[in-house]
């Protein structure tokens, strides 16, 4: 694809990546989206790093460290079926898969749009009712995105949706992750 493809799928994989269970890795170069192969006779591509657009990869990946490390959800459980619950894993049709991460103190709602297309309105159901904030949107400007996505929180409905009492409407950002808490 095109560069914004491809800035705009490695961002979604390192969402998808940090919010699903198991190991995380990170090889040389991939924190800011070095196009080049790693070669171990020249060093890495740092002056990618002057671009906005490869900055904010790896903007991105500090910011997903730092939740990581500060989300219990998100690493508690890592190896344990108790940590990790489908939302929706059904809809190929759209390309978009939800999940939630446990911990024994909370959880966090992933979504993970698949297609290069917003898709507005999109509902999900959640376990609580509340009010929903984005900690982690990749097509965010501020890491080389469209900035599309869920500006203000969302806040749930009593609308029953996938097995659920509740369920939040949200606006899912073209190769896109979110992250979201109550």
């Amino acid at each position: 694809g095109d560069e914004w493809r491809k800035r705009a799928n490695l961002r979604l994989l390192f969402g998808f990546m940090y919010a699903y269970p198991g190991s995380k890795l990170l090889f040389m170069g991939g924190e800011f989206g070095q196009s080049r192969e790693w070669s171990d006779h020249r060093q890495l591509d740092w002056d990618l790093l002057e671009s906005a657009d490869h900055a904010g990869i790896q903007h991105l990946v500090r910011d997903l460290n730092h939740l990581y490390r500060e989300e219990p959800a998100l690493h508690l459980y890592n190896y344990n079926a108790e940590g990790f619950e489908w939302i929706d894993c059904n809809d190929a049709s759209q390309s978009v898969v939800s999940f939630m991460r446990k911990s024994d103190s909370g959880f966090v709602v992933v979504v993970l749009n698949f297609t290069p297309i917003t898709r507005d309105e999109y509902r999900i159901g959640v376990p609580v009712a509340g009010v929903y904030h984005e900690r982690i949107n990749t097509d965010s400007s501020y890491y080389g995105g469209s900035n599309t996505g869920n500006l203000k929180p969302v806040e749930s409905e009593p609308v029953p949706w996938m097995g659920k009492n509740h369920s939040i409407s949200l606006t899912l950002p073209p190769l896109g992750a979110l992250i979201l808490s109550v």
